[in-house]
């Protein structure tokens, strides 16, 4: 097993971090975002619809200036909003585009010098060629500073969602057991389950991770989104998918908890 070490760069501490929105409005491109304050709108706004009133309240800016902030992120149809059903002088503001990723040139990056020995040990080991452009092309990403979890969440959903028909058993054992099958075959690793109100799956070799820096927070975005498309439409509800262990934590191996939110 093979890992990068981390070192935290030269005086970087003023430089702020980006974040990338896609672009909905039928127009390819991507929607890059600096601003402070912007981001901290954003950020209330990726889960939750606001009124105006409630976003000055949560920012603690002037309403001038959240207007202000406002009226830039909808000009770049980062942001839409509607009336209020109940009070037509109340605008709710909402997302309306994608997040992508961000890039943030503060934190721990890796030394080109550790970059490279990384990836010669990984092209004399037995892994696939695959596995090999893939971990490094995630290397690369995590040494700039480049997080697209978003975009590997919603790839992992839409393969999840492609494969469900080929792995679906109506017993759940047997469903699982598919997956298991289908997950060795293919060289993503060895998965065992524990069954209960709350469904563990863990992976031993874990394609997505296993040779990735140990960056001490879960990274496998692509497994989870397999795994919440499959569960998902397994039960016919949401489920929430929380990745408690990751090598990337210093684990021996990456669980999943998958729980049934209900409808």
């Amino acid at each position: 097993m093979y890992y990068l070490s981390i070192k935290v760069g030269v005086n970087i501490t003023n430089l702020k971090p980006v974040q990338f929105f896609s672009n909905k409005q039928g127009n390819i491109g991507i929607n890059v975002v600096k601003s402070p304050v912007k981001l901290t709108i954003l950020e209330m706004l990726r889960n939750n619809e606001m009124e105006f009133e409630e976003i000055v309240r949560n920012t603690g800016k002037s309403k001038s200036t959240i207007s202000v902030h406002l009226k830039s992120l909808r000009e770049e149809n980062i942001i839409s909003y509607k009336i209020d059903s109940n009070d037509n002088r109340k605008k709710i503001f909402y997302l309306n585009s994608e997040y992508l990723g961000s890039m943030d040139v503060s934190s721990s990056r890796v030394e080109d010098e550790n970059v490279n020995v990384f990836i010669k040990e990984l092209i004399a080991s037995d892994e696939p060629f695959s596995t090999l452009l893939y971990q490094t092309f995630r290397s690369m990403l995590i040494k700039e500073g480049v997080n697209i979890d978003p975009i590997l969440n919603n790839t992992g959903k839409k393969i999840g969602s492609n494969l469900f028909e080929e792995l679906y058993s109506k017993n759940l054992d047997d469903f699982i057991d598919n997956i298991s099958q289908y997950w060795e075959n293919k060289g993503l690793g060895i998965l065992t389950s524990e069954l209960g109100q709350i469904i563990k799956i863990s992976t031993k070799d874990c394609f997505e991770c296993k040779c990735l820096p140990r960056t001490g927070r879960p990274i496998c975005y692509l497994d989870a989104g397999i795994f919440e498309s499959l569960f998902s439409l397994y039960f016919d509800m949401p489920v929430k998918v929380t990745e408690i262990k990751c090598y990337t934590m210093g684990d021996e191996m990456c669980t999943f908890e998958i729980e049934a939110l209900g409808k």
